[in-house]
């Protein structure tokens, strides 16, 4: 089978495309068709070394795909030839990546794809999305009628936070650039700052004098002392991002107001957590509520390429491999 890989860790350039034999699939394994997989930051830092996880070389790269059921293993029921599907937690922790015209998918980490969504669309949004829940929902814990503070909300992730959260009912402020500020309205959020504006956190607090419950900034800044001070009694900062910030840890306020700072990385999600973010997706999916913005497609031979520009901060919206047409 066609697929992209690589031999040794290291740059864009130790990317391969050529023949590998094709995956065997185990008793508990769905072997699937590939169609699309998508191009994350993530993937860069396996493929580098950055994020330290097993690799077994030759190593498919790529994180998430959508495509079609091959032929599935005894001990995966619910899965059948032809079904769609789509999955987003491969090349990691030992497991081969989706960059290829084949995958071998544990039956746990492979979900159904609701009719009438189009791949592209669903990889996209794969890894992104199931970020957003993440945040909001097992690590942020957010409820309904909780004001929750975005910023980065004309993202990939940024605008899955906002969606998700106007969809639990949440009131949403959202920071984003000026040109961004109709699209975000469009998603649902209840205000829009200008991140360029010069009292960024002034306007926050102006439109929750109570404070924020929940508090995500998909750039990684991680102003932390800003962050908490935004916070209501017993809000929530949930990090995402950022591995060379070393914020300062504002602690009196946090112990004083029963505040607190939650990270995660969805890398060190369980299965049952994915799963859970793949049932929100899929809902929104299926009601056309959840859409990428920008999407980009490649061929499966320009990966290296697209590391490259993803590398280089040379991508707007989402990349993406088309491996089958």
């Amino acid at each position: 089978m066609r697929a992209a890989y690589i031999t040794q860790l290291g740059s864009p350039d130790v990317i391969r495309y050529g023949e590998l034999p094709p995956p065997v699939p185990g008793p508990h394994d769905v072997l699937v068709d590939v169609e699309v997989s998508a191009v994350n930051h993530v993937d860069t830092f396996v493929r580098s070394g950055a994020w330290r996880t097993p690799v077994e070389f030759p190593f498919v790269i790529g994180r998430d795909l959508v495509g079609t059921v091959v032929r599935a293993g005894p001990g995966a029921p619910g899965f059948q030839a032809g079904d769609r599907v789509w999955c987003n937690s491969l090349g990691h922790d030992g497991r081969q990546g989706a960059a290829a015209e084949q995958a071998v998918v544990p039956v746990d980490r492979l979900y159904h794809l609701p009719n009438n969504v189009a791949a592209v669309d669903a990889v996209a949004l794969a890894h992104p999305a199931a970020t957003a829940h993440l945040a909001l929902f097992t690590h942020g814990g957010l409820r309904p009628g909780e004001t929750v503070a975005v910023l980065g909300a004309g993202g990939n992730v940024g605008s899955a936070l906002v969606v998700m959260a106007v969809r639990a009912g949440a009131r949403v402020i959202a920071v984003a650039s000026g040109r961004d500020a109709e699209y975000v309205r469009s998603l649902g959020a209840h205000e829009v700052v200008d991140y360029r504006s010069p009292d960024v956190a002034g306007q926050i607090r102006a439109a929750a004098p109570h404070g924020v419950d929940v508090h995500v900034d998909t750039s990684g800044r991680n102003d932390l002392d800003t962050a908490v001070d935004l916070l209501a009694s017993r809000g929530r900062v949930v990090l995402m991002a950022g591995l060379r910030t070393r914020p300062v840890l504002p602690v009196g306020p946090l112990y004083l107001m029963d505040r607190s700072v939650h990270g995660f990385a969805i890398s060190h999600a369980d299965t049952a957590q994915l799963a859970d973010a793949a049932r929100g997706i899929n809902d929104l999916l299926a009601q056309g509520l959840l859409r990428p913005r920008a999407t980009e497609v490649l061929p499966l031979s320009e990966a290296e390429q697209a590391h490259r520009r993803l590398d280089e901060g040379k991508v707007h919206g989402k990349l993406v491999l088309r491996v089958h047409d």
